[in-house]
């Protein structure tokens, strides 16, 4: 009776600890390991001539459930080490069907608690490298701030500001469960080439 007593204790517990996540080797050429609900990348070379920040970077993503005609996140949230500098960034990608970003209007993340922040597009967002549709913080400050943020709390609320569709937002939840693993992964993968 205690035997059965111990063993169902030390399974309960085994059940409640957090799986270990584990860093595989993808077919595409990159490592992956998965916390939570991000997905962390870092691919098997670094590229200094790159053109396109999946050359020189590691990166992370959360996405909405919501997909787009191509089966891919219709909204996404990434944050991104520079492999060679050790910069991170925050993009926020909108790939929905059928809608595009308004620019004359705010994109605005919710923290619960927090006051809601409001970023404009041209002035705290930007587009880079090659895309038209992945927005990243421009200012070195409020993006540090903002990945602090989403390193301590559960949830953020990205409300998307849109022309072309139904309504003339959208409000998307996305977790945060996972960003300060991720952090740490592409941490410790940033220099793992084989030319470095």
């Amino acid at each position: 009776m205690i035997a059965r007593l111990g063993t169902a204790l030390v399974l309960t517990l085994a059940a409640a600890l957090p799986l270990a996540a584990e860093p595989f080797h993808h077919p595409y050429g990159e490592w992956r390991e998965y916390h939570h609900d991000w997905l962390a990348v870092c691919p098997d070379a670094i590229n200094e001539d790159a053109t396109d920040y999946y050359g020189t970077s590691c990166f992370a993503s959360t996405s909405s459930q919501e997909l787009n005609a191509a089966n891919l996140p219709a909204y996404q949230l990434t944050l991104m080490r520079n492999r060679l500098t050790g910069e991170l960034d925050v993009a926020v990608t909108v790939a929905a069907d059928n809608v595009a970003v308004d620019p004359s209007r705010p994109l605005r993340l919710s923290f619960a608690g927090d006051t809601t922040q409001a970023y404009a597009f041209g002035i705290d967002l930007e587009t880079r490298y090659n895309t038209t549709n992945r927005y990243y913080v421009t200012n070195p400050a409020r993006r540090d701030t903002l990945i602090e943020q989403m390193k301590q709390r559960n949830a953020v609320t990205m409300i998307v500001p849109l022309t072309g569709g139904k309504t003339a937002s959208k409000s998307v939840w996305l977790s945060m469960r996972g960003v300060t693993a991720s952090l740490d992964f592409m941490a410790s993968y940033a220099r793992r080439v084989a030319q470095y």
